[in-house]
């Protein structure tokens, strides 16, 4: 199972539209509650509704005992009231029998404690036991649930990760060991690849290595690097043994399970693979003004993990969430924003957690679309007045959004750079990615996420903010694009090491120094709270974390480091190779990077979404369906009111409005235009 199933393209599930609703954990209230919470999801025009997500010990409450029959009622009351279930497996927190009988599937820190039971996802990814008990309970509920008229999609687990990345017991090591033979074959050349020569660290046999438990010092960087690549492959492992079951059973039933956005753990490229659609839980902090360019990239990156087709929020809170220090709720119109912004990003449903607000365990005080005060609340007339302007979008669904220019995103590279020793432990991938990304997103240019290795035909730009791990395969592949006429910038600490982590010898960036015409001699990492100036012909900007002592080898010097230790040597470069153009920026600029890439980009006629320049907090972005309709998207988060001037006419289809021209959107508006086919000029 590597890709969806051939019917999934023609939409999500078989529910037509767009989707709506969220978790109902229909378990935690007696059962005269649900009657009224069926009725009140068609009043709010619910269309899909996630089930049994945590209900493991309530449909299997011992080893050979099974309790079917409310989940029975339950489906069959939903489906009477036109509501669709995705019916969850259910396997993220095994029961206490469970966990009794056999503790050691618990998870075991690093230090060598074992986790205790009492929260979720209290099991070792490695266990044997989980896996076998888990694809049971998943068989289970395949098979009696296979031809119920509710059900619409499975939701394999929850959150894979959330809590459990890893776990260091001496079955995880065991199955490490495993994954080292598959990948290495033979211990020498594992050795070589991890370079055990180093502290007298090599091995004899496969069985002689355990985990990378707390060590007296630093450990192996390239242990750690196959540690993080072995702990994403187990849990995928869990992941894949419950499809199994379900492709087996009722393939005709999409799959997917819900992501958590840009996670470092999990690699989601090769997750991707196997889901029928991705799903992302995302959860942007209303106290934070930016919240929604970090939600904007992740929602691009979600759209791109299966080239551009949609994509569900599986879940958001409608308000407050309940585990950060201070959690503050979404202002009144906060929710239908965002929630519109996953749509203009790609999204074809829109699901929160939870239905109904619980009134005990750890999230009681989290958010619901039915909050605790009921029909009487605000956040009640806001699921039931979403719900209805999503029924005014319905014709968005299947569109797609086309992105001009391409980031590359390499969880291999992320993870090896992350690693400690390094020059500066500053050098972060969400930080170094983020300055790049709000700089196009604040001009209005979409962009597309891309794994090294993908097709780069039709991107006129190629961002990549650091490639720390580069093989050489992807230094060709690069190449080939630029040649070929495309543009390439590259940021700082990039082509520094091998798949391996093995520096790359002869100076950096490796071999991507023929194309980008430079050398790094050395590393220059800024101390905190410093900064230096760098010149750029436009004036000055700045730079923070990180510099490089650079060298040119053919390129052309186009910024140049105004004062420090550097001052005179060429901080931002541009290198011509065949048809196109390489640049590298051999600093860390923050938000000044944008002054280069304007720079960079302004040959490439990239088109923004919409006619810039936009104003400050409004969001553009255009969703193309297969028959030529183009649906423009514009969000304001900003405080005040915008006037914007479209070069185009259409319908605004939240409003039913014409719009010749001109359109006003007030604070935390929006509008969804459906533009006349002849004057789509992007």
């Amino acid at each position: 199972m590597t890709g969806a199933r051939s019917g999934a393209s023609a939409g999500l599930t078989r529910v037509p539209g767009l989707l709506y609703g969220g978790d109902y954990n229909a378990d935690q209230w007696p059962e005269q509650v649900w009657a009224e919470d069926a009725r009140l999801m068609r009043e709010a025009g619910v269309t899909l509704a996630t089930v049994g997500v945590f209900a493991w010990a309530r449909l299997q409450p011992a080893p050979d005992s099974w309790d079917f029959g409310w989940l029975d009622r339950l489906l069959d009351l939903l489906h009477a009231h036109g509501v669709a279930v995705d019916l969850a497996t259910a396997t993220a927190s095994p029961p206490a029998w469970l966990v009794r009988a056999h503790p050691e599937l618990r998870p075991v820190t690093a230090d060598g404690v074992r986790l205790e039971f009492g929260s979720r996802q209290h099991y070792c990814p490695s266990s044997a036991v989980y896996r076998a008990a888990a694809t049971r309970l998943t068989r289970a509920l395949a098979e009696r649930y296979r031809d119920h008229p509710a059900l619409a999609l499975w939701h394999i687990h929850n959150e894979y990760g959330d809590h459990v990345t890893e776990c260091f017991c001496a079955e995880s090591a065991t199955d490490f060991r495993r994954w080292l033979t598959e990948r290495y074959e033979d211990v020498e050349t594992l050795n070589q690849a991890w370079g055990t020569a180093f502290w007298s660290q090599r091995y004899g046999c496969f069985e002689e290595i355990e985990p990378p438990r707390t060590a007296p010092g630093p450990g192996n960087p390239t242990q750690l690097l196959d540690w993080r690549r072995f702990c994403s492959d187990a849990l995928l492992a869990c992941h894949r043994a419950e499809r199994a079951v379900l492709e087996e059973i009722c393939p005709q039933v999409p799959v997917t399970t819900n992501f958590m956005s840009m996670f470092k753990a999990l690699d989601y490229w090769e997750w991707a693979r196997h889901e029928d659609f991705v799903s992302d839980d995302a959860y942007p902090d209303p106290a934070d003004p930016r919240a929604h360019v970090t939600a904007a990239m992740t929602y691009d990156l979600m759209r791109s993990l299966k080239d551009g087709r949609p994509w569900l929020l599986m879940e958001q809170a409608p308000s407050a969430v309940s585990w950060r220090p201070v959690n503050l709720p979404k202002r009144p119109g906060l929710q239908r924003l965002w929630s519109l912004q996953a749509l203009a990003r790609g999204a074809d449903g829109i699901l929160f957690f939870q239905w109904r607000a619980s009134v005990a365990g750890a999230e009681k005080f989290h958010s619901a679309m039915l909050p605790h005060r009921g029909t009487a609340s605000r956040g009640w007339r806001e699921t039931v007045r979403f719900g209805a302007e999503l029924r005014r979008l319905v014709e968005l669904a299947g569109s797609r959004l086309r992105g001009q220019a391409a980031v590359v995103l390499d969880w291999d590279s992320w993870w090896a750079l992350e690693l400690d020793e390094h020059p500066s432990a500053r050098m972060r991938w969400p930080d170094l990615l983020r300055p790049w990304y709000a700089a196009l997103y604040e001009r209005g240019v979409t962009i597309d996420f891309v794994r090294p290795g993908a097709p780069l035909d039709g991107y006129r730009a190629v961002l990549a903010p650091n490639l720390y791990l580069l093989t050489e395969e992807s230094a060709h592949w690069l190449t080939r694009y630029v040649h070929g006429g495309g543009t390439l910038v590259c940021g700082p600490f990039s082509g520094i090491s091998d798949r391996d982590d093995h520096v790359h010898a002869g100076g950096h960036p490796g071999p991507l120094r023929p194309l980008l015409g430079v050398v790094v001699d050395e590393h220059w990492p800024i101390p905190d709270g410093a900064s230096t100036t760098v010149r750029l012909a436009s004036g000055e900007i700045r730079a923070t974390l990180w510099s490089e002592w650079l060298e040119t080898e053919g390129a052309q010097a186009l910024a140049h480091y105004a004062s420090g230790d550097l001052a005179g040597r060429p901080a931002v470069t541009r290198n011509v190779h065949g048809a196109g153009a390489a640049w590298y920026v051999g600093c860390h600029l923050g938000a000044d990077i944008a002054a280069v890439l304007d720079l960079a980009l302004a040959p490439t006629a990239i088109a923004p979404a919409f006619p810039l320049p936009l104003p400050p907090g409004v969001e553009a972005t255009r969703r193309h369906a297969e028959d030529g309709t183009t649906y423009l998207c514009l969000l304001n988060h900003g405080p005040d009111t915008v006037r914007l001037t479209l070069d185009a006419t259409g319908t605004d289809l939240l409003t039913g409005t014409a719009v010749a021209g001109r359109l006003t959107l007030g604070p935390l508006d929006a509008a969804v235009v459906r533009l006349h086919p002849t004057e789509d000029r992007a």
